[in-house]
């Protein structure tokens, strides 16, 4: 159905041989690479489309690339839909519909290619306009991913028969994986792994933010969600149109290849075809991978630091997974731990304190550098991401993105000052750059400077195109600023081009009805905005939040209070619900019980009167 992309393109832009392990007369051709920057754990490329610069998601899950519906619209793309009975199937569920769009000239590899087709289908994706799936990713026929050090290669091999391909490795350990066959229809990097002694199938995707089993691999190992020391660690989502809850669990032993973890904590909570976990770019952050399709062979070797991201939800992604995850070293004993291959030792609670083990690939130029330190940041070393990224701004002293991602490493390194003097620096460098503008708000923000804060949200707005996705996050900062018309009218842009299937969208109709609650206008708008996003959850906090104070605002007091007690039974002890609550106890005539409710409002919180008055609601 859709049209190949022309290898016979990429050779001219293929590198020169490097060394192999093995027989004589083995090479491997570097046919082209790709530059990859970590946005905590997913790597983002850049490409073009019609001539205009575009940030995937490289996806080696994904079996074709794709785009959002929003990105299709933004870049007036042509589609048609696609053939009858097919759709894209992902973590949360099956997309909607799914469209296939042509792309006049695609630029990727330093080439232009002429109509390149698309699938459309799917979520928003933040910056990202799409996914490069594995119809890119296998161009070369093998591929290595050496996301710690972003690049990502496209690779091919000459008289190697069976000689192992880990040619970094020529002084450490490396670790062999058989895989299966793949096709073009089913292109996908799979194998297996031991659960507690267990076989689970694993598909190795770098489009999955945190590797994560499904409920099942997790059952059949002895772990539920009731077991006990399991805890709950957020929704996931992919391509479909559901949310899906994830827990995070202590397994007695995780082992994939020659290396093992022993009391390894793991996420699981999905349901997915064809496979019992994926293996997602956190592990490909903690390890460089060579997928050797040919031999039906992966090769790894450990980098250091935290195999697995275990951050709560998705949006602490980007801040990379804890430190406390466990990182090979000897396996003794019950330690939480990874038993490498032979004599490969590393501290077991540490993030890696030197550049990646074994990479003889180091940076060279400002945006190398750059790279590396994006990929320290994901995996929370940021002593040696701040090093890494001073080095690019001494390089590149007028590219305002070297300050920009120094400065965010700073501020996970807890040095708000030092963050915003590179903030200020970027943005003395490039004055409407958005993400900057954003980072110094918040930090504004953190520093109780709302007016500081304000005047970057406004210039934040005047940078952000209508499709920006950046328009969900002005809306929740100038939320946060007590500015709630400039929230709804940021929130209402996001909602505008983008799809009422789309996963975000419950959340995004919550955030503008909260915002409309709290502007005290537009109400039934608001409540439009809450029963919508309530209909895909029922039990959604921030919607039912919302639409009580719609109701109380309304006199609707009966209603009202119902909303308030559905959220106090999900999240007792809530000052600011239990406050609004007595309000409309006494606006009813429920003297007591209304009483009752401000006075342990406000024994939770003894400002809460005075933060509610703000906004209209006093007894």
């Amino acid at each position: 159905m859709w049209r190949k992309l022309p290898l016979v393109a990429l050779i001219g832009a293929g590198l020169a041989a490097v060394p192999t392990l093995g027989a004589a007369g083995c090479t491997l051709q570097k046919r082209a690479e790709l530059a990859v920057t970590m946005n905590g754990t997913r790597p983002l490329v850049h490409a073009t489309i019609n001539g205009t610069d575009a940030l995937f998601v490289a996806d080696s899950g994904a079996f074709y690339s794709l785009l959002t519906p929003a990105a299709a619209e933004e870049f007036k793309l042509p589609m048609q839909q696609a053939p009858f009975g097919f759709s894209v199937v992902g973590v949360g569920g099956e997309s909607s519909r799914t469209w296939v769009a042509t792309v006049k000239t695609f630029g990727i590899f330093s080439v232009n290619l002429s109509d390149v087709q698309f699938l459309v289908a799917g979520n928003d994706l933040g910056r990202a306009v799409g996914v490069l799936g594995q119809n890119v990713l296998r161009l070369g026929g093998d591929v290595e991913y050496d996301l710690a050090n972003g690049i990502i290669r496209l690779m091919s091999t000459k008289d190697c028969g069976k000689s192992a391909l880990a040619y970094w490795a020529t002084s450490q350990p490396f670790s062999v994986l058989d895989i299966e066959h793949a096709t073009a229809q089913m292109p996908h990097t799979r194998g297996v792994a031991y659960l507690n002694g267990q076989k689970i199938r694993v598909t190795f995707d770098t489009g999955a933010w945190a590797s994560t089993l499904t409920l099942d691999a997790a059952k059949r190992a002895g772990i539920t969600p009731g077991s006990d020391g399991v805890q709950p660690a957020g929704s996931i989502a992919g391509v479909g149109m559901r949310t899906v809850p994830t827990w995070i669990a202590t397994f007695g032993s995780f082992k994939i290849g020659d290396e093992e973890i022993r009391n390894a904590r793991l996420r699981f909570g999905a349901g997915m075809r064809d496979t019992d976990m994926l293996i997602g770019a956190d592990f490909f952050l903690s390890h460089r991978v060579y997928v050797a399709n040919g031999q039906q062979k992966l090769y790894f070797t450990y980098n250091g630091g935290p195999v697995f991201n275990l951050s709560a939800n998705a949006a602490a992604a980007p801040q990379g997974a804890p430190a406390n995850n466990a990182a090979p070293a000897p396996a003794t004993g019950d330690s939480a731990a990874m038993s490498a291959a032979p004599g490969a030792v590393a501290d077991a609670a540490a993030p890696s304190t030197a550049p990646a083990a074994g990479s003889a690939d180091q940076p060279t130029d400002a945006s190398g550098f750059s790279r590396r330190g994006a990929a320290y940041a994901a995996r929370h070393d940021f002593e040696h991401a701040i090093a890494d990224f001073t080095r690019a701004c001494e390089l590149a002293p007028t590219e305002a993105s070297c300050f920009y991602e120094r400065g965010m490493a700073h501020e996970g390194n807890n040095q708000p000052e030092l963050a915003m003097a590179d903030f200020n620096q970027a943005l003395k460098l490039k004055s409407d750059d958005l993400q900057t503008l954003l980072a110094r708000a918040e930090l504004h923000l953190r520093g109780h400077d709302s007016p500081a804060a304000i005047a970057d949200l406004d210039a934040a707005s005047g940078s952000a195109g209508r499709p920006a996705p950046e328009h969900m996050q002005i809306g929740e900062l100038y939320l946060r600023c007590g500015q709630f018309a400039a929230a709804a009218a940021q929130f209402t842009l996001w909602i505008d081009v983008h799809s009422r299937t789309d996963v975000n969208m419950p959340g995004a109709r919550a955030l503008r009805c909260r915002a409309r609650a709290m502007w005290g206008q537009e109400l039934d708008a608001g409540l439009s905005d809450c029963d919508s996003a309530l209909s895909s959850s029922p039990t959604f906090q921030g919607a039912l939040v919302g639409r009580g104070l719609l109701r109380l605002r309304r006199g609707d007091y009966d209603k009202a209070i119902a909303d308030f007690d559905r959220a106090l039974s999900e999240h007792a002890g809530n000052a600011w619900v239990l406050y609004a609550r007595g309000v409309a106890k006494l606006r009813k005539g429920s003297t007591a019980a209304g009483q009752a409710d401000i006075a342990a409002a406000t024994a939770l919180d003894p400002k809460i009167a005075e933060s509610t008055a703000k906004i209209g609601i006093t007894p």
